[in-house]
């Protein structure tokens, strides 16, 4: 099947996450990722020599492509997500055009303009998937499934192409806490493996954030006005003063690279109660925990100042920096392969700190060190979100030439 074909078939799909159903522990929390699913196994049971095809109740897909060329080479693994983002749910009407410069109309009143996407500069002449400006493109992560089908047709198709064992795995509800990959905790699927869940063409992720949040709950006391003198404990002035114990340039809007940062992402409540929700995220084991100890002090001493209960917390992990399990013999085999595999393509490796979370953290965690690969997608999370057609057949390149580099001197 043509690459650009697959693509487009995959986003016609909504799989957009259900944050509701999820935080009630439906997964996959949308049936668009159980019908995406279907159609994944679908094609595997098309191609040649795929096994262990399995589309499990809880709408993780996984496949194995045996090894042609004896035992003895390491295993390696592909993952990617089923689902999108939830900043836009409706259906995705993807379109390609033929870029020749200057900016591009979407519809809807939407533009993707130059002095917003500068890096367009780099696609002139090519084709390129867009939104018609009324929805997520899907690219994230639909780009990652396509490039692994597209690459696993190609080395199924071609007997010739030696290769040792292939696993793929594509998970549910990733845009909510990496549920999906939680799920999984299969360490034996393979001795690494590599998600693409990446930007522009080149980018490569070997750490991330160690992240984790803090539920703050302020217990207030309600009064009417009347006798409100004395009486009244209002929680929402509370949360207010305990979020000025923060370093003000600690927050996501004054942070960039390798800075750490407090998020006070969600405020609600009355006077009676008010629940705070902070994200925690550092890219050092050292920082991460001085910031959850920081939390828990600031605690403390509100209650201190307030009394007893006022104030009650938790602070729980979510997961940790890819990084932490990468600094080994296979974690650096599976960075080699990757920079060789760049190379082998004309592609300059752009290393970057990834400011956010992937399912290659928990798959890590869990026991398959697992970098991060571009997909070529940009301005994920957004109606703007585009996807230059060669940037796409490249990442599918990557994973076909490392499957190839694995095998080279059987």
């Amino acid at each position: 099947m043509d690459l650009k074909t697959r693509f487009l078939n995959y986003t016609r799909i909504n799989t957009t996450t259900n944050q509701i159903a999820g935080s009630a522990g439906v997964m996959p929390s949308s049936l668009g990722q159980i019908e995406l699913g279907k159609l994944i196994v679908k094609e595997l049971n098309e191609m040649q020599g795929i096994t262990n095809i399995e589309h499990r109740d809880n709408g993780i897909v996984t496949a194995t492509l045996p090894s042609n060329c004896g035992d003895g080479l390491p295993s390696v693994a592909f993952f990617g997500h089923l689902d999108t983002s939830s900043e836009h749910i409706g259906d995705t009407h993807a379109k390609l055009v033929n870029y020749q410069g200057g900016y591009i109309k979407l519809g809807h009143g939407e533009v993707l303009t130059i002095k917003d996407n500068p890096e367009l500069n780099n696609y002139i002449g090519q084709e390129i998937f867009v939104t018609d400006g009324t929805s997520l493109l899907g690219a994230d992560d639909k780009a990652a499934i396509a490039a692994i089908m597209n690459a696993l047709e190609v080395i199924t198709s071609t007997p010739s192409i030696k290769h040792g064992k292939v696993s793929i795995a594509f998970v549910p509800d990733e845009e909510q806490g990496l549920l999906g990959a939680n799920a999984f905790n299969t360490p034996d699927f393979a001795d690494f493996g590599y998600t693409l869940d990446c930007c522009g063409i080149g980018e490569f992720v070997k750490e991330n954030w160690n992240a984790g949040n803090a539920v703050v709950t302020f217990h207030g006391k309600s009064a009417h006005p009347m006798n409100s003198k004395g009486n009244l404990k209002n929680s929402l002035l509370m949360a207010q003063q305990f979020i000025t114990y923060f370093p003000r340039l600690e927050t996501p809007e004054n942070t960039e690279g390798r800075d750490g940062y407090y998020w006070m992402k969600k405020l609600e409540g009355n006077s009676a109660k008010t629940v705070l929700n902070i994200d925690i995220r550092d890219f050092t084991k050292e920082g991460y925990l001085d910031r959850k100890c920081f939390i828990d002090q600031a605690c403390r001493s509100f209650n201190n100042l307030y009394g007893e209960g006022t104030l009650t917390y938790n602070i729980s992990d979510r997961y940790e920096n890819v990084s932490n399990y990468l600094n080994n013999t296979i974690g650096n085999m599976a960075i080699s392969l990757a920079e060789q595999a760049y190379i082998k393509n004309g592609i300059e490796m752009k290393v970057i700190p990834m400011r956010g979370g992937y399912d290659g953290a928990v798959f890590s965690a869990n026991g398959i060190p697992c970098p991060n690969i571009f997909t070529g997608a940009h301005n994920f999370h957004s109606i703007c979100e585009y996807l230059p057609v060669p940037s796409l057949l490249a990442a599918s390149n990557v994973v076909q030439t490392i499957i190839m580099t694995i095998a080279e001197d059987k």
